[in-house]
């Protein structure tokens, strides 16, 4: 365990970083979740800028990687524009 009270400090901050983290990682993968089960492309339409912005505020924060965002956005929108081609 920590013996400088910097340290401590850094210890608590790293572990509230990390409860944030996963919070927000696991509502957006929900939300990812979610969106690929619905049905239709007008759900779709109204899901997927929200789910978008989400990806990108985890990117943003360095919680996924800036490629892997831009994968599931691709992935993403190709199944959005799939549907909608029905």
């Amino acid at each position: 365990m920590a013996n400088h009270s910097a340290t401590k400090k850094d210890v608590r901050q790293a572990s509230k970083r990390r409860d944030s983290n996963r919070y927000y990682g696991k509502t957006t993968r929900n939300a990812i979740r979610d969106l690929k089960t619905k049905e239709g492309d007008q759900a779709y339409a109204d899901g997927l800028p929200n789910v978008v912005s989400m990806i990108d505020k985890l990117a943003k924060k360095g919680i996924i990687h800036k490629n892997k965002a831009a994968n599931l956005k691709s992935k993403l929108t190709k199944k959005a524009n799939a549907a909608a081609a029905k």
